[in-house]
């Protein structure tokens, strides 16, 4: 039987955090439980970044220190072996974020190639990310998923994103380290799916090296998840796949309405919860077949995930499932899984501080929308500091 009240032990959560460091994350969730404060300081962020002033210590001290792991792999060393005393795993994120050029895109694809070596030299890190928009430009993805022909020019920008792809695919089931490929708007999104599977089919022969990540705030991704699960059992491959709630809810709505297409997005809240945990059910109902990072800081969709481990005999630390939070974030879920022995990853974002900026950006603003997340964090850092106090 799963204890329910589990989340609750900040002395767990909050072990590696000493008290300075406990009240800047305070500070920090009780401004970003602003929203007028958030707007405010992302308008002066911007302005502050873009006139050059000398506003980097500040921002490297406070909240890029809490949400980001440091500006270059080396840089994060630290915070991965600090995570790993506890037996959670760290995942590098590179979030540079909106880059157009061939130019860069080579660069996002020798830094990912770079991340993998540096994987495969440390156990705490079994796992890759990128986001198929790094290796190309976005128009390109959405061009193709709208069914239009390329330009001979268009077609072989696009072979180019294929090769990157599977480069990082090829070296990744080389090293053994498992590659999460994030999801974007739904107005590109086929055209990632289509070669994300393209790239299971060709990696995923033994087990999931390949992951493609099922925003469940759209209503059709059970019903493209169990298809592809036909796919693979029919083509003899597997499945790897990253759930998530999804993160472009705002833009996705805006976009059906002024194009006057119905909303991919699911009605309301309990809709996308429901779907999420459909979508969780179903695959753990199928380890055999597909594997799971559970990427939520939703503390119900975890200990459902617990509960049916249990009920259905899946080991804690099966490799089949990891669950996953972002570096900063829901500490009491990461650090107290991490205790029982269930396999934990925290996405450490990193990069240019002037870089990661919308990044962090995009972070304070979700955290601002999801009233209940910034509140149980500010209730769980209150009941530590009187903790430590007693």
């Amino acid at each position: 039987m799963i204890n329910r009240s589990l989340f609750e032990n900040t002395d767990i959560a909050f072990a590696l955090k000493s008290d300075s460091e406990l009240e800047r994350a305070y500070f920090l969730f009780k401004m970003i439980s602003s929203q007028p404060l958030v707007r405010i300081g992302t308008a002066a962020t911007n302005f502050a970044l873009k006139a050059n002033l000398p506003v980097e210590g500040l921002i490297r001290s406070t909240v890029f220190d809490h949400f980001c792991g440091g500006v270059n792999e080396e840089d994060c060393l630290p915070v991965i072996d600090k995570l790993y005393l506890k037996g959670v795993s760290s995942v590098l994120d590179y979030s540079v974020e909106g880059k157009e050029t061939e130019q860069q895109f080579d660069n996002a694809l020798e830094k990912i190639l770079k991340i993998i070596h540096f994987c495969d030299e440390k156990d705490a890190m079994p796992i890759v990310v990128f986001k198929p928009t790094g290796f190309g430009r976005f128009a390109l993805y959405q061009k193709k998923t709208e069914g239009l022909d390329f330009t001979e020019v268009e077609q072989e920008e696009w072979n180019r994103v294929v090769e990157r792809f599977d480069a990082v695919c090829k070296l990744a089931k080389e090293k053994d380290v498992e590659v999460l490929i994030d999801g974007e708007e739904s107005w590109m999104q086929d055209a990632a799916d289509d070669l994300v599977e393209q790239m299971m089919r060709g990696y995923n022969t033994d087990k999931a090296i390949v992951y493609n990540t099922l925003q469940c705030y759209r209503w059709d991704r059970l019903e493209y998840l169990k298809a592809l699960h036909e796919r693979a059992k029919t083509s003899g491959f597997k499945v790897g796949m990253k759930i998530v709630r999804g993160a472009y809810m705002e833009k996705e709505r805006q976009r059906a309405e002024e194009k006057g297409y119905s909303s991919p997005i699911c009605e309301n809240k309990k809709a996308t919860d429901d779907n999420f945990n459909n979508a969780l059910t179903y695959i753990l109902e199928h380890t055999d077949d597909i594997s799971l990072f559970v990427g939520t800081h939703n503390e119900d969709s975890c200990y459902l995930a617990m509960e049916l481990m249990e009920k259905i005999g899946i080991h804690k630390n099966n490799n089949s499932v990891w669950f996953g939070q972002l570096y900063g974030m829901s500490d009491h879920i990461s650090y107290n899984l991490a205790a029982l022995g269930y396999n934990v990853a925290k996405y450490i974002p990193f990069g240019p501080v002037k870089d990661v900026m919308p990044y962090l950006i995009r972070r304070a603003e979700e955290n601002t929308s999801v009233a209940g997340q910034t509140n149980r964090e500010l209730e769980l850092l209150k009941a530590e500091k009187k903790r430590r106090k007693l």
